[in-house]
């Protein structure tokens, strides 16, 4: 194979060319680091030590030329949102205060990607301390998309998505508090997934708030999604597709559908089309006062939590700067702007705060979970996004039919039920609008994990394969 050949491969199938010893990790991680090399102009990553990689690479060849137990991502470069310790990287977070601060230890999840064999490809660019789904950062430039670098990513976790698209490696480490997965998996054209909160370690993750904060991949295929939950999870490394002729799933048209981009809203329904022509049945329903409900349980929760839990990382890190120093420093005008709204940390019985958590978030999870079980649906299938990328620097509004629409609302609203209620979310790449990805997410209830993959499954093998970005001409 060439390097371009070697590019596309899926992490699935790299690593088994190189557990089988048809591919050697260190021709491997040679070719995506001339790929990052290529791809430099998106600005993904904030560190990446070639020879570091390339080390670690030939300790990979060692291992399984010694005849050694292999682990499922055996010489797997993988990139890591640089919200995620690792001892051998800076944590930068994203922001100045931070951007020499080296954790003496690895964020949970990176422990287990170490322990099955994968090597830390790097830390990827991010908003600036995950507060954004721009990925537009002042501190350490914006993050560019690889299908057109003059529009975001999306964010928080736009690096990674930025280097997974372009073909820099096929499987990354995202985080989602409200929407920093799946947004830019939306808007890069990959598979992203935010799984059940809870159910893959979070500790040593840059926080927001404990309630919403989720570790979880971006991949060009659904069969790296569920290689990366084996290894979080051991659960097997591989899931039967499901059956999709009488799979029931529900639709909420007056929320998620209203509004859309005319565009994306043609690419959705010719996807749906296909769903039912497979035997999907589709599920009206309705979730009333759902907007009020996220509304009242999702920003306060995140403001108030985010500068406690921020707090506490410092200081539990040993990180070199305070929470007045990293306020101080920051650099994105609009994450000044969201620190200075968040709850003092001196605060703690704000009664809208308590009232969020304990009355309004139940009350949505309850509503959600109710709507599955009534239903009788195995998910609620959306478009992702109402818009496809932006362009850098349109940060205030979108115009959608005539009517300027706030950012927030065009790129936010869909995602957000979900991440506040603590559900498991499945982008996936589902075609093109105006040459740009458009993607529809499954959200299904809690604990449905493996089910949710499972229809990924075979609702992807129904849709073209996603192959990287092209980086000619760069």
């Amino acid at each position: 194979m060439d390097d371009t050949a070697l590019c596309e491969l899926s992490a699935s199938a790299a690593v088994a060319l190189m557990t089988s010893g048809e591919l050697s990790a260190e021709t491997y991680a040679t070719a995506l680091l001339a790929r990052c090399g290529q791809g430099a102009h998106l600005n993904g990553f904030i560190s990446l030590d070639a020879e570091q990689v390339l080390e670690q690479a030939r300790a990979a060849d060692a291992h399984r030329a010694a005849g050694k137990p292999l682990g499922l991502l055996h010489g797997l470069p993988v990139p890591v949102k640089d919200s995620v310790n690792t001892a051998d990287y800076p944590t930068t977070g994203g922001t100045d205060a931070l951007r020499h601060f080296r954790p003496a230890s690895d964020a949970a999840c990176v422990t287990l990607l170490r322990q099955a064999g994968a090597i830390v490809l790097g830390k990827t660019n991010l908003h600036e301390l995950s507060f954004g789904w721009t990925s537009t950062n002042a501190a350490f430039g914006a993050v560019r998309n690889p299908h057109d670098p003059s529009r975001i990513p999306g964010g928080s976790s736009g690096g990674t998505a930025a280097a997974v698209a372009a073909g820099m490696a096929p499987l990354g480490v995202a985080e989602d508090t409200a929407g920093s997965i799946r947004v830019p998996a939306a808007l890069c054209g990959l598979f992203g997934f935010r799984p059940t909160t809870g159910r893959y370690p979070n500790g040593g993750v840059v926080p927001m708030t404990a309630l919403f904060d989720q570790v979880g991949p971006h991949t060009r295929n659904m069969d790296d999604i569920v290689l990366f939950d084996a290894v979080m999870t051991g659960d097997a490394p591989s899931i039967a597709p499901a059956t999709l002729a009488g799979l029931r799933l529900g639709i909420d048209r007056a929320f998620f559908f209203a509004g859309l981009d005319p565009a994306v809203a043609q690419a959705t329904a010719q996807v749906i089309a296909r769903l039912q022509a497979a035997g999907v049945v589709l599920v009206e329903v309705e979730l009333p006062g759902l907007q009020g409900l996220i509304d009242a349980a999702g920003v306060p929760i995140i403001f108030h939590d985010f500068l406690p839990s921020l707090g506490a990382y410092l200081a539990g890190n040993a990180a070199p700067a305070s929470l007045a120093d990293v306020q101080a420093q920051l650099a994105s005008p609009d994450v000044q702007v969201a620190f200075s709204l968040c709850t003092p940390v001196s605060n703690r019985e704000d009664p809208v705060y308590r009232a969020a958590r304990d009355v309004h978030r139940p009350a949505l999870q309850h509503l959600m979970a109710t709507c599955f079980a009534d239903h009788g649906i195995a998910a609620l299938l959306f478009p992702t996004t109402l818009v496809t990328a932006t362009p850098i620097g349109a940060d205030r509004s979108v115009t959608i039919n005539g009517v300027d629409v706030p950012f927030g609302t065009a790129i936010g609203r869909n995602i957000l039920p979900g991440s506040t209620a603590g559900l498991p979310g499945l982008v996936i790449p589902c075609g093109r609008a105006n040459g740009l990805p458009v993607s529809l997410e499954l959200d299904g209830p809690a604990g449905s994990d493996r089910q949710l993959l499972a229809i990924g499954m075979a609702i992807a093998a129904l849709l073209p394969t996603v192959t990287a970005a092209s980086l000619a001409g760069s």
